[in-house]
Parts: structure tokens; C-alpha cells; sequence
């Protein structure tokens, strides 16, 4: 499968800030034409889409001030010929951040959209316009599907540093022309503040940009919104976020590290003056709804949900969990009975039901957790696991109950074509489950591929937990923890499905868009 870059795309990459030379305000509004001048509404932090079907797609901006949010889509960049969509009115109740519905979309094409702020006591007065581009799913497979998926962003105290050119991965996976990025969670590390300066082993010093909000763990409403603006200061990931559109899901620095609902900070932890998670958690899902386009999420759910399942044409349906929202407490993870586990009762019994129903030449599940890796929990002192696996290869325990009956489900009700991908883990691996090396076996064959970080610490290869037989096939990780990002280990993924065959290429990839490891996956097998 071939995506070359449109010279469109390309242009939107080049300018995604920039204003068109002239624009006149929708006449709906009454207003006549008029310049974008100084004074007026702007949007600095950029554009972004997400959540895009085939015929629909959301449309994200944040104003520097109140303002009129209005999308204007046409099928070229002249936008010779626009429709007008009028959305929300953008003030202090959602940190001046909006999101607008597009419905209608034709399938299987580019879509050019520009956004204008207008004054809402004065339509005649807006603000340059700001562009990005989408394609909408194809109803049919010709094309193929292309995406990448990665997490962990400005992790550990490595933040933007411009010395290096800010976070520069995301003009490689740019280059990549994808369909879609697959946030994995961690798109903020809401518990990690930013220091103005950090040494680094070979004597020389990595510099960030700072800000008020990021020099403290957040707490306040103020901070967790603070920490998701922070990282759209950086043009990189301005400059991708007008390009490529977004699958976003969180998992725990989102709000802090290792967390899980009705958990209460010992009071010996004086950075955090709110020690319910509960409290803390309820601010950071605020934070998170405005500042990306999620459509199960407030405004367009106002119960809200993260875990969802995005429908990309009939190659390909992605199930974004929520391994953090619903979970039981992290424990030690032996107990014999576990109805909780990581995703709980509703969210196993909807995944169940939806894979059953997907009728997708793949189904690609989006872990904000690896399955057999290693990861424990040492917060306060805690000989606690955080993931699924607890290191005993044992017979399921635990949250390893709720995989084990997952995993039968997929097998005895025949449904094929499933991958694990996630993140987490700050390094990149590729792992192949078998039921001959397990101790649990009612299952068929499987492979998790893991990817990232973005722009954080690194740090070396988990342990395998040898309950569903994984074997890892390929890994890159230092030997050190916490290496820098000027020290390279960081990594994003790709998932590229072809249209005639149906064949799935998974490509493991290094900062700069380098190849590091390739497996082919063919269609139409029970699990993988």
C-alpha cells in the first residue's frame, strides 16, 4: 500500500499556522468581509481533528480569549467552495478550548478545514484562520489503512527542549503521511514537573521550556490544563496535529503515576497537598475532555467514557481500552478470584460483545498496558504490580483472571485478526504469545507490540510473566534507566494493512523514522 503526500498535506504541514492571505467571516453570522488584524481572537496552540469515520470527524481548537468557534471544510486548500459548520462559544468554563462535530463527510476523501475565532460581541472581528486536513475512512479496502501508535510525552522531566529541536519525532512519523495516530496514553505526565535545566552524563546540560503550571504536580484544575497545553507549545506536535488526526486514550500520569480509583496519598508525600485520587483523577478526565477531541467524552457524551471502538472501513476496527478508569487496587496480584481485574465487568462484557460483532479483517486492541510484561508498582513503597502480569508464570491470578477469560472468548468464539498494541513501558518490543509455552493454554496465538516513549525517560526491557507463553521476539532498550531523550530510545510504531491482500505490516521504528524491526501478519486466523 502506497500513501504519498499530497502536496495539499504537505502544504498544510508547512503552514498549519499560518493565516490565508484573506478570508472573509461566514455572511451567516451577517458579517461582511473582513481582515484578520492584531487585537482579535487567535488560536497559538494550533488545530487538531479526531475520532474521524467515514463520515464524520471532530474538529479541536483553543482561543486566546472568548470567542465564536466556526470550521469552514472544503475539498481543496483553496476553499473555493466551503461548507460552515458554527460551533461552541469558547470562554473560561472549558479553559477557552472547543470542539466541533463534522457529519456528512464524504467517505474516502481529503478534507481541508480551516477554523475561525470570531469576537462574540462582534462577528465582523476574527481572527486568522487556522488550517489542518483529514482523510475520512474509505468505505471500501483498495486504499489500505495506514497508522502509528506511540505514548509517553515529556515524561521524567525531559520536556521541550529547543536545543534539539523540540519533540522532532513527530515530524518523522509525519513524513509517514498516516492515516491516523493511536495515542497510547501518558500524553502528559501531570505528576512529572519541568525543571528549567538537568544534567546530563556526558557533563552537558538538556533545557526545557518551563511553565508556571509545570513546575509542581498538578493538582488543581488550572495545572492538569496546564500540563496539556504545555506540549502544544511545541511546533512539532502543532505542526502534526493539523496533519494527521488522533485516537487518543490515557492511562495513569494523566493524572499520577500508577494510580487507581478510591487510592489515597500517604500523608508522607508532601508534594500533594489532595491526596484523594478520586478528586484528582475527576479534575485530570476534566483537563483531558477539553483538550483533545474524544467523541465518547464531554461535550458530545456528557456521561463519558474513553474506552470506545473506531471503525476504519472494512479492514480495520481499533478497540481503545480504558485500563486505568475501572480497575481494581493494585495488589501483589495472587488472589484466585478477580471479577474486577484491570478493565472491569462492563467495560470485558462490551469489548466481548464488540469484537463478536466486528466483522473487520482486523481488530486491533489499544492497551494503555502491556499484558505479559512486568511492571510493578514501588510508589510509597508498595510491593504492588500495575499492569496485568505479576511476574509468577504460573497458573491466572489476579487481574491475569480477566485476560485468561478474554483470551478463551476470542479463541472459542472464533473471532480472527487481533493484535495488542500499547506502550507504557518506555522502550519497544515485539512479543508472540503461544499457548505450547503457557501455563494458561485455552487460548490461540497472539502478538503484543509495544512502542515508545515519545519524548521521555527510557528505560530497560520489562520481565516476562510466563502465563500465556509470550516470547520476545525483538526488543531495544538501554541498560540504564531514565536516558535521556538526547540519548535516543525513542520509538513510535506502524500498522500498515493493504488493501488487496489484507496482509498486516507492523514496522518498530526509532526517533528518526528508522526501520528497527518488521513482521507481517496474515489475515483470517483466530487470534494471530
Amino acid at each position: 500500500m502506497s500513501h504519498p503526500p499530497s502536496p495539499a498535506r504537505r502544504s498544510v504541514l508547512r503552514g498549519a499556522l499560518a493565516a490565508s492571505a484573506a478570508v472573509t467571516l461566514p455572511t451567516t453570522l451577517g458579517a461582511a468581509p473582513a481582515f484578520a488584524r492584531s487585537g482579535r481572537p487567535a488560536a497559538p496552540w494550533g488545530v487538531q481533528a479526531g475520532d474521524v469515520t467515514a463520515h464524520s470527524g471532530l474538529v479541536w481548537v483553543r482561543s486566546d480569549r472568548p470567542a465564536r468557534m466556526i470550521v469552514e471544510t472544503a475539498a481543496t486548500e483553496s476553499f473555493r467552495q466551503v461548507r460552515r459548520w458554527h460551533g461552541p462559544l469558547l470562554g473560561p468554563g472549558t479553559d477557552l478550548t472547543g470542539t466541533t462535530r463534522l457529519h456528512g463527510l464524504p467517505a474516502g476523501e481529503q478534507i481541508h478545514y480551516r477554523v475561525l475565532l470570531a469576537d462574540p460581541d462582534d462577528p465582523r472581528r476574527t481572527g486568522e484562520p487556522v488550517t489542518g486536513t483529514f482523510r475520512t475512512t474509505p468505505a471500501g479496502r483498495r486504499r489500505g489503512v495506514r497508522f502509528l501508535w506511540s505514548g509517553d510525552l515529556a515524561g521524567q522531566g525531559w520536556g521541550i527542549n529547543p536545543d534539539l529541536g523540540g519533540y522532532r519525532i513527530y515530524d518523522a512519523m509525519a513524513r509517514l503521511d498516516p492515516d491516523f495516530f493511536l495515542c497510547s496514553g501518558d500524553s502528559i505526565y501531570a505528576d512529572g514537573p519541568i525543571s528549567a535545566t538537568a544534567a546530563l552524563p556526558d557533563g552537558s546540560t538538556w533545557r526545557n521550556v518551563t511553565t508556571e503550571e509545570k513546575s509542581k504536580v498538578a493538582e488543581t484544575l488550572a495545572e492538569y490544563r496546564g500540563n496539556f497545553r504545555y506540549n502544544l507549545l511545541d511546533d512539532n506536535l502543532r505542526r502534526f496535529n493539523a496533519q494527521v488526526p488522533s485516537i487518543v486514550q490515557w492511562d495513569d500520569h494523566e493524572v499520577r503515576n500508577n494510580w487507581y480509583p478510591g487510592e489515597v496519598i500517604a500523608d508522607s508525600v508532601t508534594a500533594y497537598r489532595e491526596k484523594r485520587l478520586d478528586v484528582l483523577a475527576a479534575r485530570a478526565r476534566r483537563a483531558f475532555s477539553e483538550y483533545f477531541p474524544i467523541s465518547t467524552l464531554p461535550p458530545g457524551d456528557r456521561n463519558g467514557r474513553v474506552y470506545r471502538v473506531m471503525r476504519h472501513g472494512p479492514l480495520l476496527d481499533v478497540f481503545v481500552l480504558d485500563m486505568r478508569t475501572y480497575r481494581d487496587a493494585n495488589s501483589p496480584g495472587t488472589q484466585a478470584s478477580d471479577p474486577v481485574g484491570i478493565l472491569g465487568a462492563e467495560q470485558l462484557a462490551w469489548l466481548k460483545r464488540e469484537l463478536a460483532r466486528s466483522r473487520a479483517v482486523w481488530k486491533v486492541i489499544a492497551a494503555d498496558m502491556p499484558l505479559g510484561l512486568v511492571v510493578p508498582d514501588t510508589t510509597e513503597g508498595r510491593p504492588n504490580f500495575e499492569a496485568v502480569a505479576q511476574g509468577d508464570p504460573g497458573r491466572p491470578l489476579g487481574r491475569e483472571l480477566q485476560i485468561a477469560e478474554l483470551l478463551r472468548f476470542v479463541k472459542h468464539r472464533r473471532i480472527t485478526g487481533t493484535v495488542w498494541l500499547t506502550a507504557d513501558v518506555h522502550h519497544t518490543s515485539a512479543q508472540h504469545y503461544q499457548p505450547s509455552r503457557a501455563a494458561f493454554t485455552d487460548f490461540e496465538p497472539f502478538w503484543e507490540f509495544v512502542s515508545g516513549p515519545l519524548n521521555a525517560g527510557a528505560f530497560p526491557a520489562s520481565a516476562l510473566d510466563g502465563t500465556f507463553g509470550p516470547e520476545r521476539v525483538f526488543v531495544k532498550a538501554p541498560t540504564a534507566s531514565n536516558v535521556s531523550p538526547a540519548q535516543g530510545y525513542q520509538f513510535f510504531g506502524e500498522v500498515d494493512i493493504d488493501g488487496g491482500s489484507g496482509e498486516l505490516t507492523v514496522r518498530l521504528r526509532e526517533q528518526d523514522g528508522t526501520v528497527l524491526f518488521t513482521r507481517v501478519l496474515q489475515p483470517g486466523r483466530v487470534g494471530q
